[in-house]
């Protein structure tokens, strides 16, 4: 489950920044355009830090805990 909202939240930073990517090469007016892509951008770092915080709040809380390299190496 938690997985899943750490997947969720890493889809939703690309979608974001797929969307910044698209306002920079859509053609409208050149400040609408600017704008657009700025509040794209700041979504995408405001979840980035949220979700860095959240791991690190589960990580504190014993939620969540490192298990070693999964690749036995």
């Amino acid at each position: 489950m938690k997985s899943f909202l750490i997947l969720g939240a890493l889809a939703c930073i690309l979608v974001a920044l797929a969307g910044a990517g698209f306002f920079m090469l859509r053609r409208p007016g050149q400040q609408q355009r600017k704008d657009a892509m700025a509040r794209a951008l700041a979504l995408r770092v405001g979840l980035s830090i949220a979700l860095f915080l959240c791991i690190w709040l589960a990580y504190a809380m014993g939620w969540i805990e490192p298990r070693g390299n999964p690749l036995g190496g």
